[in-house]
C-alpha cells in the first residue's frame, strides 16, 4: 500500500518535472486530462486489490483499445475485469460513464474478445470468468480525484 502511494506521487513530480522541461505543446489537453485520469485510476484500483495485467491493450486486427485489464476478486473466485476510465474535469454537462455509447461498447466487445483468445490455452481451457468495469475519474481543482467505480457495466444496447 505505501509503497504504491510512494510511487504514484513519485511518477506526479516526475510528470511536472518533465511538463516545465518538455511542455507538451503537440499534445491536446484533453489527451493529458485522459492520461492522468488513467495513471489515478490505475493506482486507485490498486488500493482496491486489483491485479493489473495491461494498460491500453489493442489488437491490429480491430478498432478500439481497452484502457486496463486486471484481476479482482468477486465471491472468492478471480474475474478477469476489462476496465474503460472515463476522466473528466467537471461535472457539469453530463456524467463521465454516459460517455460510452453504443459503438464504444461494440468496439471494447471485439477487442476484449481479442484478448481472451489470446490467453494462453495450457492455463486456460476455456476463458476465465470475466466483466466489464467502467470507472470515472474526475479531476478536483487543486485537490486529489475522486472516483465513481460501475463493476459489471453493461455492454449491450
Amino acid at each position: 500500500m505505501l509503497s504504491a502511494r510512494i510511487t504514484q506521487m513519485l511518477l506526479r513530480g516526475l510528470d511536472r518535472i518533465a511538463a516545465k522541461k518538455f511542455p507538451a505543446q503537440n499534445v491536446p489537453a484533453h489527451l493529458r486530462t485522459g492520461r492522468r485520469g488513467e495513471e489515478d485510476a490505475y493506482f486507485f484500483l490498486r488500493r482496491k486489490g486489483y491485479v493489473m495485467v495491461a494498460r491500453n491493450f489493442r489488437t491490429s486486427r480491430h478498432r478500439g483499445e481497452i484502457d486496463l485489464i486486471g484481476w479482482a476478486k468477486e465471491r472468492g473466485e478471480d474475474v478477469l475485469c476489462f476496465i474503460e476510465v472515463k476522466t473528466r474535469t467537471t461535472r457539469d454537462v453530463k456524467p463521465a460513464q454516459a460517455a460510452v455509447d453504443r459503438k464504444k461498447r461494440r468496439d471494447l466487445r471485439v477487442v476484449m474478445r481479442d484478448y481472451l483468445h489470446s490467453l494462453p490455452r495450457r492455463t486456460f481451457s476455456q476463458p476465465p470468468p470475466w466483466r466489464f468495469d467502467v470507472i470515472t475519474v474526475y479531476e478536483g481543482i487543486g485537490g486529489e480525484p475522486t472516483f465513481e467505480l460501475f463493476q459489471n457495466a453493461a455492454l449491450s444496447s
